[in-house]
């Protein structure tokens, strides 16, 4: 269906398979993307998930323009019933990392965006180019890429549609890292690992503390960030860790 998932090792893979159409996202697509978060989401026994695409070519070019035909209902019918599509479904506290091979354009960054981690090969490209089709980045690219980047950068990618390569977008901070091509699924293995192998339930505060103080005052986004930490002194995890520490070992997460 265009999208393959698996798990192993606390990690889940998921990785757009049309490199045919240079990863877009096709009406099944989407519908399976939004089957695998909700799963991500309720399994337990995964603790980071990493988005990729299949090949070198393309992460992703947002949606199939040849095989998504326009809506038959008007805008609020859908809006409505739906909402947006593909990126609410991503919102979770469990960490997600994005390893984009070649481009990233349109809604495929906007998928990056919503994703906490990015890494790139370095022969990645990312745009916003919904202006040169008289569209608009209407998922969160208009919002999110303003506060990923400098607005100025931000700006001039929304308005001119111009794409950037791996070195900009490494300078600018929209991304984290930049690999060889070859590369690139070995350091998202890696990023994932460790993250797995920390306390799941510290992995999930300290996002939700990031991510959501970043909308408040900082003395509300302390505030907030140290009741997480009162939440979170009084789980068997936090006790297993001081244990294992002490012991030399390492602990045994049980998620409570």
């Amino acid at each position: 269906m265009g999208v393959d998932f698996n798990k192993e090792d606390h990690v889940a893979y998921i990785t757009l398979n049309r490199p045919e159409a240079m990863n877009s996202l096709d009406p099944e697509s989407v519908a399976r993307l939004t089957e695998i978060w909700a799963e991500v989401i309720a399994d337990d026994d995964i603790r980071v998930s990493v988005l990729t695409g299949t090949g070198e070519k393309s992460f992703c070019t947002g949606t199939d323009m040849k095989k998504t035909p326009p809506p038959q209902e008007c805008m609020a019918s859908i809006w409505l019933r739906e909402g947006q599509p593909i990126v609410p479904h991503m919102k979770m506290w469990k960490p997600l990392i994005c390893a984009i091979n070649g481009y990233a354009v349109g809604g495929g960054l906007e998928m990056a965006l919503a994703c906490d981690l990015r890494i790139a090969s370095s022969n990645a490209k990312f745009g916003l180019t919904e202006v040169k089709v008289a569209s608009l980045a209407g998922l969160n690219g208009t919002q999110c890429m303003p506060r990923a980047i400098p607005q100025a950068v931000a700006m001039k990618m929304l308005l001119t549609g111009e794409m950037i390569d791996a070195a900009e977008a490494h300078r600018v901070g929209l991304i984290s890292d930049v690999v060889e091509p070859g590369e690139l699924m070995a350091l998202a293995k890696k990023l994932a690992l460790k993250i797995a192998g920390n306390a799941p339930l510290s992995v999930k505060a300290a996002k939700q503390a990031a991510v959501m103080g970043l909308e408040m005052p900082l003395e509300h986004g302390i505030a907030f960030s140290h009741l997480l930490w009162g939440a979170l002194r009084d789980t068997e995890d936090r006790k297993e860790g001081f244990t294992a520490f002490a012991e030399k070992r390492a602990p045994q997460w049980k998620g409570r």
